[in-house]
């Protein structure tokens, strides 16, 4: 069956696909030429989602998304009842108020170890990507604020969003795996509201969170290595062990090494899909991505880079941006495909 569908598909739109993920190939088609959705379609869309599992009941529905773009990922909805860390689920599990240690306890870690460095108020902590890769998920309190940080494997971008200090009246996010993602990007959720959120922005875009237009103010995430990250922060907290329920530490193995292997449209051609970018918005609200290889290379040899209010600097082995009095503007690392997706309008340094 699945062969006719991508011969007669091949047909209509006038294209060979060749041998591979042809599905992806004719979805990255069908986006780029942007296709009107049909009427009703997201009670159609929401009824086949639902006879799968009907806990997305409550994420299908009206509001500011695109659901032409949204597919599944292949797991289910994690919609355990909060700080559930331990407990099962055929989903992708969240870890809430996760367990930690010192920098000197985590002998489990090589010092060429991935992990993604958050700090607030001048607390440190290490959120190794063998945890982030199966979790996908965190909510934590740092420095005394609270924390939700999703991780996405497939657009190589961990991010940290505040989930306090919120309007009167809004209660902590706490923030979830939809199992759905949006143009190889997951698709997260407020468990408390249901309310859908754009993983790459920090908004709401269903539900009575979007109602009150909430976005999410960013913490810098620095991707670095556990060795760098523990000697320029030794008083560093570092999640432990168990939290990685035993996975290997780098599940990925090469797995979309070709290229996105879920459909994402267009790419902007500027960089190579896969290239690692550090991405910040300016004061003025324009995005702006750096090429992290070139940046790396001219901040270790001293160069300054500026672009409006954004000044790059090392951490830990890392790269992070600062406003000129060194306040953090809260930058991530991503994969060039999935910063430029999201911010389309963005400006790119190469140097």
């Amino acid at each position: 069956m699945n062969t006719e569908l991508s011969d007669a598909a091949s047909t209509l739109l006038g294209q060979s696909f060749g041998p591979g993920n042809n599905w992806g190939h004719i979805t990255d088609r069908l986006i780029a030429w942007d296709v009107p959705a049909p009427p009703d379609y997201l009670p159609v869309k929401r009824a086949i989602f639902t006879s799968v599992f009907d806990g997305w009941d409550q994420i299908f529905v009206e509001g500011d998304v695109d659901w032409r773009l949204v597919s599944w990922g292949g797991v289910l909805i994690d919609d355990r009842a909060y700080d559930t860390t331990d407990e099962p689920c055929n989903c992708i599990p969240a870890a809430d108020n996760p367990r930690v240690q010192s920098a000197e306890d985590a002998n489990w870690l090589d010092d060429d170890d991935i992990v993604f460095g958050v700090e607030v108020n001048g607390e440190y902590r290490a959120y190794p990507r063998r945890i982030m890769e199966v979790r996908e998920m965190v909510n934590d309190t740092l420095g005394g604020r609270h924390l939700g940080i999703p991780y996405c494997t497939l657009c190589g971008a961990a991010q940290a969003y505040f989930t306090d200090q919120l309007p009167a009246g809004v209660d902590r996010p706490i923030l979830r795996t939809s199992g759905l993602l949006s143009r190889s990007n997951k698709v997260m959720y407020d468990l408390n509201t249901y309310s859908v959120f754009d993983t790459f922005l920090g908004e709401a875009l269903t539900g009575p969170l979007a109602d009150g237009n909430l976005k999410l103010e960013q913490a810098s995430v620095v991707t670095t290595d556990w060795g760098a990250w523990k000697a320029a922060h030794p008083q560093t907290t570092v999640l432990v062990e168990a939290l990685a329920l035993g996975r290997d530490p780098d599940f990925r193995n090469g797995r979309d090494a070709n290229g996105p292997i879920f459909p994402v449209g267009d790419v902007d051609p500027r960089l190579p899909v896969h290239e690692d970018v550090i991405g910040v918005i300016t004061a003025s609200g324009h995005p702006v991505a750096f090429q992290r290889s070139a940046a790396f290379l001219a901040l270790r040899n001293g160069a300054t880079i500026n672009v409006e209010n954004v000044h790059l600097v090392l951490d830990a082995g890392g790269i992070k941006a600062v406003d000129v009095d060194g306040m953090d503007l809260g930058s991530h690392q991503a994969f060039w495909f999935a910063w430029s997706q999201f911010h389309p309008q963005t400006v790119l340094w190469t140097g």
